[in-house]
């Protein structure tokens, strides 16, 4: 693979094997398991594995090691391990890492599951964690201590669209010696460089962006060659968490043509938040590609875009919200991000259900809230859309 090629020519070509038949499209090696010549050789095997050599699917495969390869040199990583779903990702970095006693510092707005791994899961077996406001450096530096064994933090937050400063986050544990774990989900790894921005484990749910068009759940984390073969692959081979090969090869094919659709995607954000912006049925709209957002100069240094996801909070609350959602016509309410299609999502009733109430409106999340993912389809149609369903509230 040519250390020198675009990340265009990566997302095709990185990491690519081909079996003895010169295959075009990526082989699809859907088994459970693999033959040895001997059973010298089955020792062998199982006392150190080769580049090419493989056990069983749980512990790695042919198509899933194309991927694992070609996400990492897109986004600048030793290594990588793809796994099931997204938070297998995320509670497998943590879980992987961390035992009792150990400190961790997150940022309060998270997606609700990463809130549930934070808050029972690892508490329940001794993590001590702490949550501070992501967008206040003085609280990140005042809660990492010298005994932290990681900070977590979403580069852009589910839903309400904080951007945190990776770099100087990343700074300040690093003096404290913590590795820095980011969920990257809406950054994408089209406009990532948070390697390069001081993170030591990135994640990515691969269900969004890099398949991006509903197909498959997966998942992936990036980090040094170290951090995942001798802290993560023991983990996640021994409890399960691994992707498979059919997906694989979904993100394979997913990858090819990312760069296309998510700044296609962010452009259409960007025109449908300007036209949506300073509407009467609306209480703010939310988009970091936006000069009236309060990080808008941070996401351009940080991303040089905007993202895929903006936010809009619906004069009115629950009820103008349901309206609005019930009157649209081409976008489509769901839970997922990051697709061909656009869709909404009303966070207080569904991602983030189960947080008390005070919980919700101190992240910003109000009845009103609906979050949307903008898609592939015409962004004329799409505003349009839009307006008309924002209409039918009165």
């Amino acid at each position: 693979m040519g250390n020198t090629w675009k990340p265009g020519t990566k997302a095709v070509h990185a990491g690519t094997r081909r079996s003895q038949y010169g295959e075009v499209s990526e082989a699809i090696f859907l088994t459970q398991g693999f033959v040895y010549e001997s059973a010298e050789h089955a020792e062998q095997r199982f006392i150190a594995s080769g580049e090419d050599e493989f056990i069983y699917a749980r512990y790695g495969n042919p198509t899933v090691k194309m991927f694992e390869e070609r996400i990492a040199a897109l986004e600048g990583a030793e290594d990588a391990f793809a796994t099931a779903s997204g938070m297998a990702a995320v509670s497998g970095a943590l879980t992987s890492m961390l035992k009792a006693g150990d400190h961790v510092v997150s940022s309060r707005a998270l997606f609700g599951s990463c809130l549930y791994v934070l808050e029972d899961i690892l508490t329940r077996f001794g993590v001590e964690v702490t949550f501070v406001d992501g967008t206040d450096l003085a609280k990140w530096e005042a809660a990492i201590r010298s005994d932290t064994k990681a900070v977590f933090f979403e580069s852009i937050s589910n839903p309400t669209l904080e951007v945190i400063d990776i770099e100087a986050v990343a700074k300040l544990a690093h003096a404290k010696g913590a590795l820095v774990l980011i969920d990257n989900v809406f950054a994408t790894p089209v406009f990532s460089r948070a390697f390069e921005q001081g993170a030591d484990v990135v994640i990515y749910s691969a269900t969004k962006h890099i398949d991006g068009q509903g197909r498959a759940l997966g998942g992936v984390i990036l980090g040094s060659k170290e951090f995942i073969r001798k802290t993560v692959e023991p983990y996640m081979k021994h409890t399960g968490g691994s992707m498979s090969p059919f997906t694989a090869w979904i993100m394979l094919k997913g990858l090819e043509t990312m760069g296309l659709r998510v700044r296609a995607q962010a452009s259409a954000a960007l025109g449908i938040a300007s036209a949506l912006a300073g509407h009467p049925a609306l209480e703010q709209v939310i988009y970091p590609g936006l000069d009236s957002h309060p990080q808008n100069a941070l996401v351009q240094r940080q991303m040089g875009a905007g993202g895929t996801v903006l936010a809009i909070d619906v004069k009115g609350g629950k009820e103008a919200a349901f309206k609005f959602l019930n009157a649209l016509e081409i976008a489509i309410i769901s839970n997922n991000l990051g697709d061909a299609k656009t869709i909404v999502t009303h966070p207080a009733t569904t991602t983030h259900q189960r947080l008390p109430d005070a919980q919700k409106l101190s992240l910003g999340i109000t009845p009103g809230l609906v979050r949307m993912s903008v898609g592939l389809e015409d962004e004329s149609d799409l505003i349009a859309d839009l307006l008309q369903a924002l209409d039918s509230i009165n």
